[in-house]
């Protein structure tokens, strides 16, 4: 496997049964791969990671090479921050964790807004959160039976729940909604998250640039095959994108249709970031400012995050799926019509186009994090559930409470792990 198989018979520093190369592989260097690589390595259990991409993180990518500023691509927020897992892993690794509560519910200036009109949208949208309901008692249903009929904010509030879920309300299940677990809190890591979970999966057994295509779990071990050759092991953790399990990627010997049909209940939808430098800041408030009110195909805009002279622009929904389309460039274009709309023309020669995302375009992700269809909540206890106590199946799609989120990835993570090792001990023993 180029040194890779080689490298697998010699990962275990630890219990590794009879006949295997490893006792477990772990598919996927994001936050649920790499927490399960970290819980195997606590057990005392060998176990190799097998990662796609010629980097560690998956969803989770801090930039450090566009200026002297940290960019998150992916996950940026520690949402739920005061029970999240990974506060207290950036603690004890020397990040700073900015504990200073988001703007999201202001509009700085009130710009773009009629008068009181902050106020009344965030009284709508507190309203339409509130009539999410309670888990089992909240029928399996599209959000957009949420909306107050003849609202001139339901606009927003789609695109507030593009921004929440990547996705339109149309496309949501209430109930899946109403199983999210959040206490309010959400902090960020001034280094980066991506840098954060990057940092935690240092010194694991980590293998880049080696796509799994099959996992054959017919016969007495499991084979793990890849375009540089084929690893045995006890056991595996399955850590991909729900878009991918849904493709077909990597395949099953023998299938699992139950997987794939899972995961085509819980797509990844579109959510992407486009960062702006700004050379005379003062100019702008600091704070956030939605581009439009009246409209759901709309920007976010993050103004001057940890008081640095940029703008972190967030497009989600159908309007990321078509900024994707037309690359660097739409973005660019979009945000400067929204941006000098809110404060004026002569503020377009002052921006300058820093990097966009594209993770409908990423071929190992295919989205930004899930959302159940309405009517296939469920489906995420299905996609979790282990087959034949082998293989484990890890990764935010998977999480009841915590989906679209790198804590539920790490907690779901750590759950495959623990149970992994529990069938390695059997066999070990």
């Amino acid at each position: 496997m180029g040194g890779t198989k080689d490298e697998a018979r010699g990962a275990g520093q630890g219990a590794t049964p009879d006949g295997v190369d490893v006792a477990v592989v772990v598919v996927g260097a994001g936050a649920a791969g790499i927490a399960a690589g970290k819980a195997l390595g606590e057990a005392g259990v060998s176990c190799r990671i097998l990662e796609a991409r010629p980097r560690i993180g998956g969803r989770a990518h801090t930039r450090t090479d566009l200026g002297p500023d940290p960019l998150d691509m992916g996950c940026a927020w520690l949402h739920s921050g005061d029970v999240n897992p990974w506060t207290a892993i950036a603690e004890a690794n020397g990040f700073t964790v900015d504990r200073s509560p988001p703007a999201w519910g202001e509009q700085a200036g009130g710009v773009g807004f009629p008068p009181n009109g902050v106020a009344d949208f965030n009284a709508a949208l507190e309203a339409y959160f509130d009539r999410v309901g309670d888990d089992e008692d909240t029928a399996d249903r599209p959000a957009t039976t949420l909306f107050e009929p003849g609202s001139p904010w339901n606009p927003l509030i789609d695109a507030v729940n593009t921004y929440v879920s990547a996705t339109h309300a149309d496309r949501i299940s209430v109930r899946d909604l109403a199983r999210y677990a959040d206490t309010g809190v959400n902090w960020r890591v001034r280094e980066g998250y991506g840098a954060l979970v990057a940092r935690h999966g240092a010194g694991l057994p980590i293998v880049t640039d080696c796509p799994v295509t099959t996992i054959d779990h017919g016969g007495r071990t499991i084979r793990v095959e890849t375009p540089h050759g084929t690893v045995t092991a006890a056991a595996v953790i399955v850590a991909v994108p729900s878009s991918l399990i849904a493709r077909g990627t990597p395949r099953f010997v023998p299938d699992l249709s139950a997987k794939r049909d899972a995961a085509a209940g819980l797509p990844l939808g579109a959510a992407d970031k486009l960062f702006l430098a700004i050379d005379e800041p003062e100019r702008l408030p600091r704070g956030h400012v939605f581009g439009r009110p009246d409209r759901a195909a709309t920007g976010t805009y993050h103004l001057k995050p940890f008081g640095r002279p940029l703008i972190e622009a967030f497009f989600a929904g159908d309007l990321a799926v078509e900024l994707e389309a037309g690359g660097p460039d739409a973005f660019l274009a979009y945000a400067v019509e929204e941006l000098t709309g809110l404060f004026g023309g002569d503020l377009a020669r002052h921006l300058r186009s820093l990097v966009t995302t594209a993770w409908v375009r990423d071929p190992f992700a295919l989205g930004a994090y899930s959302a159940a269809l309405p009517g296939r909540a469920d489906d995420r206890a299905i996609l979790a559930a282990p087959v034949d106590d082998r293989l484990f199946f890890a990764g935010e799609a998977t999480s009841r409470s915590d989906f679209s989120t790198a804590h539920g990835a790490y907690r779901t993570g750590r759950a495959a792990a623990e149970a992994a090792v529990r069938t390695v001990g059997r066999l070990t023993r």
